[in-house]
């Protein structure tokens, strides 16, 4: 399958990241000065610094408020989607058809049974008149090379549509993987917009408090109130997009899902240890569905010559009969064979020639695409990792200390409260940045394991009474 769905996907998650930031671009908060000898802290609402560990407690109630009904983890999310998902369950049939072809071409010719009959009259004196009555019967003993040629078309056949629902369940654990992902980004997306929200509910509670004594500008609490209502707007489209990402899944399982669940892993789990590039690029050759399909369509192909090559050579039709006449009894054995004289199959031969180099093309070029794709997938995922711990370990921790500045300058009055919003509009941006790349990772990951088909010929349903357990029954 292309990978035009993961790039897709990332792409939404980047322009859903990027709508969490405020359009205007942030100005990083500038150092704070100590306060002046003798300067004193403003007393009342706005002298205590901001509560961060009351505004986390914000978004891990967001978070909680999504967490209701039966928890599933990945794999059983996949194997609910699995055992239900009607696209998976028709290439799965579609099998069942091939295999009936080879069915079909190994069937031999029926033979043919004759009869005929009529009456005799004598013309002349003493002629014997009487009736005539023939029997017989056909068999035609095909050329073996066709039809062996033809028996290995139908194989080929069947082992692409084997092949095939190996793609399709490659594609469809790989979408499931994305998309449980997807969820868990907008999950983390809404509450890290409450989180926003309460800390400028914070400032603006503050904000009120020195307009309404009049130490501050009007328009200072027409700016604190505008970034309030757009951080809640985008908590409540995060959590739109979160409900719609938990639809998709259950869509892809045919609704099978429960009405209420909650899925029990984390955006930042850590993915397996990154196998090496030329172990995965093995491991792609071998198992890669569409790989595979492509190659038993050659094979096919190649039968498919073989077939016409041998449409050449005549059947043989073997016929014994039998004809009584009033006085006379013959038995006849014949043999029937055409002889390719004017028609020397050259057209279909060209055909079926021309059809091979077209699937041998095919398969090296998309076995060439396969191969950039993953050397791209790995990169992506070394420079998503790299950027989470960038991310993590550094600029999150700086805008968290820059808002902290921030505030306690603008407490001190030797900044304005515009700074502290800007320092509040970087922290989030960056707290979206590390969620993006978080996403990445997860997304990189799973493209690997797509692209050397891990999931194609893995069956990971699990039984009734695991499923029952695990709440989906």
């Amino acid at each position: 399958m292309p990978t035009a769905p993961f790039r897709a996907l990332s792409a939404a998650a980047l322009l859903a990241a990027g709508c969490l930031v405020q359009p205007a671009a942030a100005q990083p908060a500038a150092p704070s000065t100590p306060a002046r000898a003798g300067q004193a802290p403003r007393t009342g609402t706005d002298a205590s610094p901001l509560n961060l560990p009351a505004a986390a407690a914000s978004g891990a109630a967001v978070t909680a408020s999504l967490a209701g009904g039966p928890p599933l983890n990945l794999q059983q999310l996949t194997d609910a989607v699995i055992l239900n998902n009607p696209g998976l369950l028709s290439a799965q049939r579609s099998r069942n058809t091939a295999a009936a072809a080879i069915s079909s071409a190994s069937a031999f010719p029926n033979p043919r049974l004759e009869y005929s009959a009529g009456n005799q009259s004598a013309r002349q004196v003493g002629g014997v008149g009487g009736s005539l009555t023939t029997y017989g019967i056909s068999q035609t003993i095909e050329n073996p090379w066709l039809r062996e040629a033809r028996i290995d078309a139908a194989r080929s056949g069947e082992r692409a549509s084997g092949f095939q629902v190996g793609v399709a369940r490659n594609e469809l654990v790989a979408q499931v993987r994305l998309r449980a992902y997807d969820l868990l980004l907008r999950q983390a997306e809404a509450a890290a917009a409450a989180e926003a929200a309460s800390l400028l509910e914070q400032v603006n509670t503050r904000v009120r408090a020195r307009v309404d004594s009049g130490e501050s500008p009007r328009y200072e609490l027409i700016k604190a109130d505008a970034e309030t209502i757009n951080a809640r707007s985008l908590q409540q489209t995060a959590l739109l997009q979160a409900q719609q990402a938990g639809l998709t899944l259950n869509r892809l399982a045919a609704g099978a899902l429960p009405p209420q669940w909650s899925l029990d892993a984390q955006l930042s789990d850590a993915p397996p240890v990154q196998p090496d590039l030329m172990l995965l690029r093995e491991s792609m050759l071998a198992r890669n569905p569409e790989l595979q399909v492509l190659r038993a369509e050659v094979d096919r192909a190649r039968s498919q010559l073989d077939l016409a090559e041998a449409g050449r050579l005549p059947h043989v039709e073997l016929k014994l009969s039998q004809s009584r006449e009033p006085d006379i009894k013959q038995n006849m054995l014949g043999v029937t064979v055409q002889i390719p004289l004017f028609d020397r199959r050259s057209g279909p031969i060209a055909e079926a020639g021309s059809e091979l180099e077209r699937a041998r093309g095919r398969l090296d070029g998309r076995q060439a695409e396969l191969e950039q794709q993953l050397q791209s997938a790995e990169r992506a995922l070394e420079m998503s990792r790299l950027r989470v711990q960038a991310l993590s370990q550094g600029a999150v921790r700086d805008a968290e200390a820059a808002l902290r500045v921030a505030d306690a300058a603008w407490r001190f009055g030797e900044r304005g409260i515009l700074d502290v919003l800007d320092a509040q509009r970087v922290l989030r941006s960056v707290r979206a940045d590390l969620l993006t790349a978080r996403f990445q990772v997860q997304a990189a990951r799973t493209e690997l394991d797509f692209l050397s088909g891990r999931w194609a010929d893995e069956m990971t349903a699990l039984p009734s009474a695991a499923l029952q357990r695990g709440g989906l029954q």
